[in-house]
């Protein structure tokens, strides 16, 4: 399927820390590494992840610099079946209680390392752990939708309206269920939000980068980093509020 999401990238500041975590907490194991003069770029998942199914890429700077949350980064969210077995067994190994089922019946959080949170929620698809959604904030949720819509081509899988804010799902037509979502999480109180510098960005695939640039560009994408800037091994656009999405051939 084109257009899904194939990585989301955030930056640790101890890459073996971090490698260990989520390898051990989560059963992922390494499916790629891009070793660079001043970075390294380390891709983790499932052993069974589906084949439309989104990976995590752990980038780690050479120069021992730190970094800054932000909040208009969210969190990523993982698959299980059951959500209270899931958290029972990552306290035990001795991963911070943070958010348990108690207090969010059906799903919890827990962080990593770095302080990136991690959503646990139940699911009936998709190896254990893999990743469901990534969650961004958004200050407009018409143009954040927009966007999605018009620039990727993306359409509405769900939403969850509650007093205070709403959830808004959404992933290319025909995605298969094991695909990762984007969530936009819009609140009603008009507050903006800092991007920061702990979240990456969103990388989504096509088959031919260059025709797929020029669509964005007719569709008024920000031309941010093009292929040709990127060795036409990949090429950057912003959402309208301003997150990173990195663009890629699957290959």
């Amino acid at each position: 399927m084109s257009h899904t999401l194939d990585h989301v990238m955030m930056r640790v500041e101890d890459l073996e820390a971090s490698l260990e975590w989520y390898t051990t907490h989560l059963d992922y194991e390494e499916k790629g590494r891009w070793e660079a003069d001043t970075f390294t770029n380390v891709y983790l998942g499932p052993a069974d992840v589906h084949e439309e199914g989104a990976i995590l890429e752990l980038t780690y700077n050479h120069d021992g610099r730190s970094y800054e949350m932000g909040d208009a980064w969210g969190h990523i969210a993982v698959r299980v079946e059951d959500v209270e077995e899931a958290y029972a067994e990552l306290m035990d190994e001795g991963v911070e209680d943070y958010r348990p089922p108690a207090e969010n019946p059906g799903y919890a959080f827990v962080t990593d390392p770095d302080g990136h949170e991690i959503e646990i929620v139940e699911r009936d698809h998709g190896a254990r752990w893999s990743l469901d959604h990534t969650m961004i904030r958004v200050e407009e949720a018409d143009a954040a939708i927009g966007w999605w819509t018009r620039k990727m081509g993306y359409q509405p899988d769900g939403r969850w309206e509650a007093d205070t804010f709403a959830n808004y799902f959404l992933a290319p037509e025909g995605a298969a269920e094991e695909a990762m979502t984007v969530e936009l999480t819009y609140n009603y109180d008009d507050r903006t939000y800092d991007l920061g510098d702990a979240w990456g960005h969103l990388a989504v695939e096509c088959e031919d980068l260059e025709a797929f640039w020029d669509t964005l560009l007719i569709r008024e994408a920000e031309d941010y980093r093009d292929p040709e800037s990127c060795d036409f091994n990949y090429a950057f656009t912003k959402t309208f509020g301003g997150h990173e999405v990195e663009v890629i051939t699957r290959e």
